[in-house]
């Protein structure tokens, strides 16, 4: 029987597995992304929270190779009977890579949850007060725009909130809100 690790058993696994500073704040604010989103669309906050808070199990032992990207997390949490909902999210967040399209609002909610943090993040690094509490939603949507602006964030990856039936708006008014309030 599929069984979802309890939060103090998924934080113990992330810092077993994860050792870079920056993965482990991703994986967090990743979290609280996902939570939110689950909360506002009323689905399983703590399915969708471990799914964000999991889903770079990985990037440590892979290296680079974003052809086992998500595999190897798969791998891992399939031997701890996680839930298959959250191991096709987990693949999907890098089907474009592994040619896995998202299918449920799970997949969705991973892939451009995940994908948005690295936006507002770097959104917060060009602030004087350099806090995520005062990245503002709407200066996120500017920089979309921006190709230049945090280059190496997905912006296809980020639209796929649109599966989830929210606007872009309303995705990154959510999305800056809970990593606002992450403490991460």
């Amino acid at each position: 029987m599929p069984r979802l690790p309890p939060r103090d058993e998924a934080l113990a696994l992330l810092s077993r597995h994860v050792t870079t500073e920056y993965t482990v704040r991703h994986s967090l604010a990743t979290e609280a992304v996902t939570r939110a989103l689950a909360r506002r669309l009323g689905h399983d906050e703590d399915l969708w929270g471990i799914t964000g808070l999991l889903h770079d199990l990985d990037l440590d032992e892979v290296a680079g190779d974003m052809h086992r990207h998500a595999r190897r997390t798969v791998e891992i949490l399939a031997a701890l009977d996680c839930p298959p909902e959250m191991l096709d999210a987990i693949l999907a967040h890098n089907g474009d890579v592994l040619g896995l399209p998202c299918r449920t609002p799970l997949d969705f909610a991973t892939t451009a949850g995940e994908s948005v943090t690295g936006m507002v993040f770097a959104m917060a690094k060009v602030l004087p007060s350099g806090s995520l509490a005062d990245v503002k939603a709407s200066s996120v949507r500017k920089r979309l725009k921006e190709q230049r602006f945090a280059a190496n964030v997905s912006r296809e990856r980020i639209g796929q909130h649109a599966g989830l039936g929210l606007s872009e708006e309303e995705f990154l008014a959510i999305a800056v809100e809970a990593m606002g309030k992450s403490g991460v």
